[in-house]
């Protein structure tokens, strides 16, 4: 089997796998995916996939993430994970689809108006 290529996004982070037969190892960035995201709730979300697909210790993962913050750039990296396992066993589709991983998450930050102190937010009205 070959190097499996796919994209994930959320927010504004985007996210590009290398999925290969392996271990079990997931590099982010060129670091250890434990040390890019430190907590347990962002390991929990980056391995869902494979639990879901009993493809744990399967997979190698190679990670190149850039944009947003580190939980929409966890939501990215899962969801590419959820395309390359599709692409591997279309058996595992239905299960991901199920569970929400293969939808993207198009929720954006809204724009700031002119005029406005925020994005919907008036200044403060005087009247006298």
């Amino acid at each position: 089997m070959q190097v499996i290529n796919t994209v994930g996004r959320r927010k504004t982070a985007v996210a590009r796998i290398y999925l290969t037969p392996g271990k079990g190892e997931m590099t982010v960035n060129g670091r250890k995916s434990s040390d890019y995201f430190p907590t347990e709730v962002l390991q929990i979300i980056l391995n869902q996939p494979f639990g879901l697909v009993n493809g744990d210790g399967k997979f190698d993962v190679k990670v190149n993430v850039r944009g947003g913050g580190i939980s929409g750039q966890a939501e990215a990296v899962r969801m590419a994970i959820s395309r390359a396992l599709c692409e591997v066993d279309a058996a595992n589709r239905p299960p991901l689809k199920k569970e929400g991983f293969l939808t993207r998450d198009s929720r954006m930050v809204e724009r700031k108006k002119y005029g406005r102190a925020k994005a919907r937010k008036r200044f403060q009205f005087s009247k006298r």
